[in-house]
């Protein structure tokens, strides 16, 4: 005897563009994002019995994600991720619960002869503003907002010894290192009830973007760092007092190592230690530190 244990389905990698025209000023903004959607509910007949009467189609739900985007301000992706979430659930009774994927790509305003231009933009960077939002019938909406592809290096600040030496470790410890990583951190909030509580908090969002954001940065570059764990576990300190309205927040830090290069087989060049100045960047196996801190 098997069962459908369980099941959802949606619409992946909707790329979708939306300008917004200030003809006042004669000046434009423009946002893209990449979305995603997956819906739950009473939809197991589908996968059992062929029946596609429980199925909203996932082009329909393509055509949707435009269509709000159209009638709704897409940003900041917290709001907008909540109300196509909320739209799924309200719409449809069978389906409990919707979860929305939010990738905002970068779009900086260039500036030309030492002004913003008013149309012209520039991808100045890999990172992205990502919001996970997951709309559950009679419970309301949760939102985890995220910084992603982060990628940052200091040349010095940061050590690493006093680990576990026994017979498998081969690692020497540093007082001084690189250190270099790609930054995926996360913080999720306070479940909101509706998308009134949603809208309400709006001007949250971005301040609390920018002060995590900002945190990481600063915090990367100061912190004398004993190990990525005890760096990462400070700037979830500094979130989460900073925005009183998160209640949790992540780190998941890759390492991405430069290792020195022993050049001493030419005429005793010395290029170690104290005297290392060219390295090889490596790309794996690299090391993986994450964690959650909670209130």
């Amino acid at each position: 005897m098997v069962k459908l244990s369980a099941a959802r389905y949606g619409k992946d990698n909707i790329r979708v563009y939306k300008v917004y025209r200030n003809n006042e000023a004669g000046t434009q903004d423009v946002v893209e994002m990449t979305v995603g959607v997956l819906l739950l509910g009473d939809i197991e007949t589908s996968y059992t019995e062929a029946d596609n009467s429980v199925v909203v189609a996932t082009d329909t739900m393509k055509n949707t994600v435009y269509l709000l985007a159209k009638q709704h301000p897409v940003s900041p992706p917290e709001l907008f991720g909540s109300i196509v979430a909320f739209h799924f659930v309200e719409t449809y009774k069978h389906i409990h619960s919707a979860q929305v994927k939010v990738i905002v790509h970068k779009w900086t305003r260039m500036t030309v002869d030492g002004k913003l231009h008013p149309h012209s933009f520039l991808r100045d960077g890999a990172d992205t503003r990502n919001v996970e939002a997951v709309a559950t019938e009679g419970k309301g909406v949760d939102v985890r907002s995220a910084i992603a592809g982060l990628l940052v290096l200091k040349s010095t600040g940061s050590a690493f010894h006093g680990f576990i030496r026994d017979e498998y470790a081969t690692l020497p410890e540093v007082s001084d290192r690189i250190l270099s990583t790609e930054v995926d951190c996360g913080w999720s909030w306070a479940t909101f009830t509706n998308l009134k509580d949603v809208q309400a908090a709006v001007p949250k969002f971005d301040d609390a973007w920018n002060r995590a954001k900002t945190i990481t940065l600063e915090t990367f570059a100061k912190d004398e760092s004993a190990s990525v764990q005890n760096t990462m576990y400070k700037m979830c300190e500094q979130i989460l007092s900073a925005v009183p309205m998160v209640k949790a927040v992540d780190y998941s830090l890759p390492n991405k190592h430069y290792f020195e290069i022993d050049l001493s087989w030419y005429n005793g060049l010395k290029n170690t230690g104290k005297d290392a100045e060219v390295y090889a960047p490596q790309s794996d196996p690299n090391g993986l530190i994450q964690c959650t801190v909670s209130r």
